[in-house]
């Protein structure tokens, strides 16, 4: 008989001295899930996988396997059924804002079930990010200063020294592989529809093309924000993020990449000082699909601050930052590099780090002449909080690395091995509301469809 939906399961059994029974879903493309369930299954507990495409049966060889080949409107029955029949007590994914995982996590919360997520680590290079619930806009990590402050003092000192280096050419392999072989063998996983927004072999071309040039770009860049250094002018930075990332997509009040360009721009234009410029950097691994040099360029004539705005490509991060009045962002990592270096920063979206005293929670016409650098003591605080609570050490791809990533998330997702991170709820969270940042990108929004 398939159990009530409606009845709360124990969402930590293994403090009881029960097994955990996981239920994986899509992760990252590398063979982390299958080994974090062979160490799960090695402390006594019991683990399942559900294939959506070939790339996640590529990637998981091993038993417990269930391969899926329905339809999207089959796979709410599916998941639930699936849920209820096996006793599954925790589930396990990367990328929340995925159909079949909303789905998965709407019906794992109806049973009061732990929902885990992973991506890559807040703070790089080498680790990984483990947190309750979701990430960003969805993550249960404290947006309320003093509760940072609380986090730090329980919380040891961290090692932030880079331990372990990751591989981009095993990235590159393994992520071709997994969607050049899902896309062509799409026939044994019918069903199956990626939240991918483009076609992967357009991107890969996309994203090696400029790659490429970017071996010209990036002198260029290095050599503008030398010149600007040099010359003692100010300089504000804008990062573009990917327009298919789910940070944007999911935890923006922005519907496409062009539109938040808009926005700062004519902020920039009507409310930065006089002589000051604006530099929009295009992520480093954008596929190119759009024109962004050309969108920039159209946005600042039409803003009338065509001699004040560069578009760069490429160059030294660090650099950039080091040498700005501070960043605006929709909610990139380059944020936090941005605080790192001291900066004042502003997001336009939902952001782990978007807290008071650290960004600038005014609206986006004030930044540009009263923003301040963060403050350092709760800078500090946040990154101890971070690593005690939702960050792990290591990396995806390689050797060393992944092993010791792999039993430090085993060692988190076992809860016989301690507590998760239960400081705000995800409910208490949305009665507080999204904050004044995202607030202030709605607005801009409407003022451009007014303009």
């Amino acid at each position: 008989m398939r159990a009530d939906p409606a009845r709360k399961a124990d969402p930590s059994p293994a403090r009881h001295g029960a097994r955990q029974v996981f239920l994986f879903l899509q992760g990252p493309i590398t063979p982390f899930f299958a080994k974090v369930a062979d160490s799960l299954e090695a402390r006594g507990h019991r683990c399942l996988r559900v294939n959506l495409c070939f790339g996640d049966w590529l990637f998981w060889r091993r038993a417990g396997g269930i391969n899926f080949r329905g339809t999207r409107e089959t796979w709410p029955a599916f998941v639930a059924d699936l849920i209820d029949r096996e006793g599954v007590t925790d589930l396990v994914l990367l990328g929340e804002q995925r159909y079949y995982h909303k789905v998965a996590i709407a019906a794992a919360k109806a049973r009061g079930l732990n929902v885990t997520v992973t991506d890559f680590g807040y703070l790089r290079p080498d680790w990984i990010t483990l947190e309750r619930d979701g990430m960003s806009g969805d993550s249960c990590f404290p947006r309320d200063p003093e509760a940072v402050m609380a986090l730090a003092r329980k919380a040891p000192e961290p090692d932030l020294v880079p331990r372990y280096r990751d591989s981009f050419l095993t990235q590159v392999i393994w992520d071709m592989a997994y969607h050049l072989l899902s896309n062509w063998l799409w026939w044994l996983f019918p069903g199956y529809r990626s939240h991918q927004v483009h076609h992967p072999a357009l991107v890969y071309l996309g994203t090696g093309l400029h790659m490429l040039r970017s071996k010209r770009t990036g002198p260029r860049a290095d050599a503008l924000v030398r010149r600007l250094r040099e010359a003692g002018t100010r300089y504000y930075v804008l990062p573009l993020q990917m327009e298919n990332d789910f940070q944007l997509r999911a935890y923006s009040p922005f519907f496409d990449l062009k539109t938040p360009i808009h926005v700062v721009l004519r902020s920039f234009a009507e409310h930065a000082p006089a002589g000051s410029r604006l530099l929009v950097k295009v992520h480093p691994l954008d596929p190119g699909v759009r024109n962004w040099q050309r969108i920039v360029r159209r946005s600042a004539v039409k803003w009338g601050v065509a001699d004040r705005v560069d578009y760069i490509d490429g160059g030294n991060l660090n650099a950039l930052l080091d040498g700005s009045q501070g960043v605006v962002t929709v909610n990139s990592t380059v944020g936090m590099w941005s605080m790192r270096a001291d900066k004042p920063t502003m997001t336009l979206g939902a952001a782990i780090y978007d807290i008071d005293g650290l960004t600038f929670q005014g609206n986006l016409e004030r930044f540009w002449t009263e923003a301040q650098p963060p403050r350092r003591e709760l800078w500090d605080a946040f990154i101890k909080a971070i690593v005690a609570n939702i960050q792990i050490r290591g990396v995806y791809y390689k050797g060393e690395g992944l092993e010791v990533a792999v039993e430090a998330a085993a060692s988190r997702l076992d809860l016989t091995q301690g507590a998760w991170l239960e400081v705000r709820s995800r409910a208490a969270r949305q009665q507080q509301g999204s904050g004044a940042t995202a607030s202030d990108g709605l607005a801009g929004i409407e003022a451009l469809q007014n303009a």
